[in-house]
Order: C-alpha cells, then structure tokens, then sequence
C-alpha cells in the first residue's frame, strides 16, 4: 500500500465563512497518483470543520443561520471573547475520510468538501490530506 500526505493553506474570511476545498483536495488525490483507496481530510485547527455538503449559496447560509443557533455569538461563556468559535466546533468533525475509484474522489453527485471557518476573525487555515491505496 502506498501512502501520500501533503497539505495546503488558504485564507478565510471571518467567522462562518465557508471555502469549497474540494479541487484542492482532488489535485492532490491525482499527484499521489493512488488509483483506488481513501484520502483524509484533516484540519489540524481548533475553531475549524470538515464538511461535505452541497455548495449552493442558500444551503450554506442555512449552515451558517444553524451554527448561530445552536451555539450564539453571545451566550454566557467561561472561555474569553471566541467560546462560541470553539464549542461550534465541538459539533462537527475536523476531518473526513472519503473512498478514492479510478483516481477520483468519490463525492456523490452534490457532494464538496468544504472548510468552516468558526473563529471571530479571518485566518490562514492549513488542510492536511493523507491518500492511501493501491
């Protein structure tokens, strides 16, 4: 079995922005040149998460509008000025880990990965994708 890791950065906007990751994650996928077998997608960050979801404008706002919810901005919090940040991302995963076929991720047909950016403010986030397989 052959084993491939190589990471990228990019830069968000502020806190619930949402980055379609999923042709930087591909092009990494097609360099380690893996045909079969699964990738892992990892942000090593505390106040960020992995998801697959669709990139359709108003969905993600509907995240957004559903992160507000369940844990808001102001709330009586022990943590100083970002508990909020990280207790969001508490919720979901840092990580994903989807099946490789042919040298393709196997996303279903609305599926991207996209990184959710949870902090008060925008910052140079960092994925790690590990590849594995034949």
């Amino acid at each position: 079995m052959k084993v491939y890791t190589e990471a990228f950065t990019f830069k968000t906007r502020g806190p619930i922005d949402l980055i379609d990751i999923t042709d930087n994650v591909q092009k990494i996928v097609t360099k380690s040149q893996i045909k079969n077998g699964i990738a892992h997608i990892f942000a090593p960050h505390a106040t960020g998460i992995v998801i697959l979801t669709e990139n359709e404008p108003n969905l993600l706002d509907d995240i957004r509008n559903l992160l507000e919810k369940l844990v808001p901005e102001k709330g009586d919090y022990g943590h100083p000025s970002n508990a909020h940040a990280h207790l969001r991302s508490v919720l979901l995963p840092p990580d994903k880990t989807i099946p490789i076929i042919d040298g393709r991720l196997a996303l279903g047909t609305w599926q991207s990965i996209m990184f959710v950016e949870t902090d008060i403010y925008p910052r140079t986030r960092t994925i790690i994708v590990t590849v594995m397989g034949e």
